[in-house]
């Protein structure tokens, strides 16, 4: 948008303005889950980066650059009503995709050298939990689409997208929601728990009291969150720690509703909720504050929000497994969340593990050999 104003302000004035119920999320028709676009009424597509999170939740740091030519703050309106207009017009490319060396900001070692980092402050009492991010990227040629929409459609991928605009494109092939709202029913689904999709790693991750206790603890903060925007008392956890299948991994996932406030804008909800708990830590403005001084690059629209706003509903998926084009380069994001439990090695292997689906999805797309080194 171009404007440094808070982003949660912008967008709820910029869809308020485009007649999209922005200023009061409650009157939303359709039950939870069951809100779809509709051919016939004005949606927007919206884009949250990581950063613009932080801002929204009045981090006192601010974060690492993050992916030159991506904005932070993307709103797209469609209107059925209003006719097809002229497309943006985008630089002919090559067809085919060609992919060079995948390079990561940081190497395993400080990867692990960041988790014990975490593992002091946590014993200091600065944090319970943080969730450290790793970032690759590599140089491409030709057309990033199909590789995009690769990505989007990975399997378990509920919220897969891709979305483009002058110069670059954001896909996601996540399995998480951040929040969503209908029949004046607020909802949000953290995943946290990950284990290889096989019957002895779904029984690791039931039986792990580490995993347990650090999904419980954003469960926690998740029912905090929600606590800010809906009706008192309405907030519950209906599902706790179900198994999900993603690519080939197990991830352990919650569900926490509660009954809306009337008069809830979309700004009002997206400082209760941004970033999402599961990829800040817990107390969340804390976790930000040392992510603030250990990540070398920024998440840029990874670890943020993508979904619509539509008359009969919001859905905001939250952007973990995503790829970000622009300026020739393609970039990816991983990490995990850090307890005082965590094992260094471990989390920076869980890391390589959830990389390594959208990373087998790109290949399969450009003309590169596979398997390739992480």
């Amino acid at each position: 948008m171009g404007d440094p104003g808070d982003p949660a302000a912008l967008l709820e004035a910029f869809l308020s303005a485009e007649g999209l119920p922005a200023g009061d999320l409650h009157g939303m028709e359709n039950e939870p889950g069951t809100g779809t676009v509709t051919g016939a009424s004005p949606f927007a597509s919206l884009l949250i980066s990581a950063a613009a999170g932080a801002v929204i939740a009045a981090s006192r740091h601010s974060t690492p650059p993050g992916v030159d030519g991506i904005p932070d703050v993307v709103a797209v309106v469609f209107d059925p009503c209003a006719g097809v207009s002229e497309p943006i017009r985008q630089p002919t490319l090559p067809p085919s995709l060609s992919v060079g060396e995948w390079n990561s900001s940081w190497s395993a070692g400080e990867h692990a050298a960041a988790v014990e980092l975490v593992r002091e402050a946590i014993a200091r009492g600065d944090v319970y939990q943080v969730n450290v991010v790793g970032h690759q990227s590599a140089p491409f040629t030709g057309d990033p689409g199909p590789a995009l929409r690769a990505v989007a459609g990975l399997p378990g991928a509920e919220y897969g997208a891709v979305l483009s605009g002058d110069g670059w494109s954001v896909a996601t092939g996540s399995p998480e929601c951040l929040v969503t709202v209908s029949g004046g029913i607020v909802e949000t689904r953290p995943i946290k728990g990950t284990r290889p999709r096989t019957a002895r790693g779904r029984a690791e991750l039931y039986a792990s009291a580490k995993e347990r206790a650090e999904h419980v603890m954003i469960v926690d903060l998740e029912r905090n969150d929600l606590a800010r925007v809906a009706e008192t008392g309405s907030v519950e956890v209906t599902e706790l720690f179900t198994l999900r299948p993603w690519c080939d991994l197990w991830q352990a996932e919650s569900v926490v509703r509660g009954r809306l406030r009337p008069g809830v804008g979309l700004a009002e909800l997206l400082r209760a909720v941004c970033p999402g708990g599961s990829v800040t830590g817990a107390p969340k403005r804390s976790a930000l504050d040392v992510i603030a001084g250990l990540e070398p690059v920024g998440r840029g629209p990874s670890m943020g929000a993508l979904g619509w706003l539509g008359p009969n509903g919001l859905d905001l998926g939250l952007t973990i497994r995503t790829v970000a084009a622009s300026a020739g380069r393609l970039h990816l994001w991983a990490g995990g969340g850090i307890t005082w439990d965590s094992d260094p090695e471990a989390e920076v292997a869980e890391a390589a593990s959830k990389a390594l689906p959208v990373r087998r999805a790109i290949a399969s797309a450009a003309a590169i050999p596979w398997p390739a080194t992480l």
